[in-house]
């Protein structure tokens, strides 16, 4: 099992939920109503699943695709530590996993 800590952008509501290893994050943060749109289902056909990972998690994550580079670019407010939850697959070495949505973040699904 994972911990991932999903933390509001404006910082003021923090979530803690557990995941088992192999779940795509993006999978775990609409699970738990985070909001995550993904529309592209994983495919890497959009930027609508960025989160910002915590500095000290970010170099325990397996390093960007060039696709998904591209695709950041994409994305609104990005940051050095950005990536995108549809491609971070969960493993029990990571422990707990601190994210924070990223401003703007809405579910357009949902909405």
């Amino acid at each position: 099992m994972t911990r991932v800590r999903f933390i509001s952008a404006d910082g003021r509501e923090e979530r803690e939920v557990e995941a088992p290893a192999g779940e795509r994050l993006l999978d775990v943060a609409q699970a738990d109503g985070q909001p995550l749109e993904g529309t592209c289902e994983g495919q890497m056909a959009c930027s609508t699943c960025h989160v910002i990972v915590a500095a000290e998690d970010f170099d325990r994550l397996p390093p960007a695709s060039e696709e998904e580079d591209d695709l950041l670019d994409l994305a609104a407010h990005v940051t050095r530590t950005s990536r995108l939850a549809c491609q971070i697959v969960l493993t029990e070495e990571l422990g707990t996993l601190t994210v924070r949505m990223p401003k703007g973040a809405h579910d357009m699904q949902r909405t």
